[in-house]
């Protein structure tokens, strides 16, 4: 019955949003952190072009100037703390000026944030963007005293009724089906910042999807911190990937990131049997060692991970397969890290984002375990596991060459005068168009000719 909903349901229009007045102040939005923060971003300068704002890529024209946070990470809180510095620096040249910070390290650092950055204006966490715009418009009063403040956590908010403002290439969108986390996973903060796991209807994210098709757009990302564990009464994941894949104009669906432990038999079929679910699956190990993920609080060991990369392989053997790894975790010994470096190479992951461990204030091994693993330790464990990614990565790559594969095209390519585009592995190939005649969003056939460890070289197959 759920999935007759695609047909029996009138499509619906995309959102219309007024062109801004030429007097309207203009906003500058710099996103920082994953593709769910990109997400946000472009709900929030939804709902800020519907107030009357104007968004411009130019800071010095701007009026008011957001930066949307993660705080996954160390390195990316560092990043935003240094671009804060310099967004304080333009709030002085010019009176009127408002800078804001949104989404999770404003959460996170709420008492510190100020100390970090003392020119802020407006401070509001990532249940606040329905109220962004009058937030703004507040923070640019003449009477506003100090930092406005809104962080309050909303058990029940996924921004259901509320579109997107399309951005990125126009291509390829994110629409976010699940807000929160219920892992608790010892290293991460982000079930205290963004709450518990809560899914988007299943009505919403067909009108979204819905919405996206309409604007143009040939390929959605479904997104969640574990998007895999959505549940919306008795319809799962899998049917609803069914139901998305079923909106015409769409033409490619993708997913990201599932949780290894709640990986089913039912979405294994559906990645394998959908033409349209593209034959890509980013799951994260974290690390090989049974040992460390129990420390980790993962809630799975190792061989029941690599029982998941054998049946996602044993239902497409092409199927591309990429993950996240953390080295120097609280107490890891060498052999533990031997554990991670030979799971590499059984599980010969097609890429993978790997970190060093750093604790995050709030997070339970913050707490409870010692950060105990020495930087140069650190960081000589993570060159061996990039060293060992970076020559699976090219052997899967070269593995492409010879091969005719289909391309949905992203735009220009960096440089060369080539286009971009991706494969349904998700692998980047670059390709030269003499006609002249290909666009971004066309789906197109090339031959693979070449490749580097990151990106894969073509010709166009007419």
């Amino acid at each position: 019955m759920f999935e007759g909903l695609v047909k029996l349901r009138r499509p619906a229009a995309p959102t219309t949003v007024p062109a801004p007045a030429p007097d309207a102040p203009r906003v500058y939005l710099q996103t920082f952190g994953c593709q769910m923060n990109v997400a946000d971003s472009d709900l929030i300068a939804a709902e800020l072009l519907r107030a009357g704002f104007a968004r411009t890529e130019d800071l010095d024209a701007a009026d008011v100037a957001l930066v949307n946070t993660c705080a996954v990470r160390e390195q990316a809180e560092e990043k935003v703390a240094r671009r804060l510095e310099e967004l304080a620096a333009w709030r002085r040249q010019q009176p009127g000026r408002v800078v804001g910070v949104t989404g999770c390290m404003a959460e996170h650092l709420r008492d510190e944030l100020l100390a970090i950055a003392p020119g802020v204006d407006l401070v509001c966490g990532p249940d606040s963007y329905r109220r962004i715009a009058d937030l703004v418009q507040q923070a640019r009063t003449e009477d506003a005293r100090g930092p406005l403040f809104d962080l309050h956590l909303d058990k029940r908010e996924t921004y259901e009724g509320l579109d997107v403002s399309p951005g990125g290439d126009g291509v390829s969108g994110f629409l976010t089906i699940q807000r929160g986390c219920d892992k608790f996973c010892t290293f991460c903060i982000v079930p205290y910042t963004r709450g518990r796991e809560r899914g988007t209807p299943p009505r919403e994210v067909l009108r979204a999807a819905r919405a996206f098709a309409e604007a143009g757009y040939r390929e959605v990302t479904l997104l969640g911190q574990t998007v895999n564990s959505y549940r919306w009464q008795d319809v799962r994941f899998s049917d609803l990937l069914r139901a998305v894949a079923a909106v015409p104009g769409l033409e490619r669906i993708r997913f990201t990131s599932p949780y290894p432990i709640d990986f089913s038999a039912d979405l294994i079929e559906v990645i394998a049997s959908e033409p349209k679910v593209q034959k890509h699956v980013h799951l994260p190990l974290q690390s090989g060692s049974d040992s460390v993920l129990t420390r980790m609080r993962r809630g799975y060991g190792y061989a029941e991970f690599v029982g998941i990369v054998h049946a996602l392989r044993a239902g497409d053997s092409d199927i591309a397969i990429t993950t996240d790894i953390i080295t120097g975790f609280s107490g890891e010994t060498e052999a533990e890290h031997r554990a991670t470096l030979r799971a590499l190479e059984e599980c010969a992951f097609d890429g993978a984002f790997t970190f060093k461990y750093s604790e995050r204030d709030g997070a339970k091994a913050a707490r409870d375990l010692p950060d105990d693993v020495p930087e140069v330790v650190k960081q000589r464990r993570l060159d061996e596991v990039i060293a060992i990614v970076r020559r699976l990565q090219l052997a899967k790559n070269e593995a492409y060459v010879g091969r005719t594969v289909e391309l949905l095209v992203t735009g220009q390519a960096k440089r060369g005068g080539q286009l971009a585009g991706r494969t349904g592995t998700f692998k980047q190939a670059v390709f030269a168009d003499p006609t002249g005649t290909t666009r971004a969003g066309d789906l197109v056939r090339v031959r693979i000719t070449g490749t580097t460890s990151a990106t894969l070289r073509a010709e166009l197959v007419r």
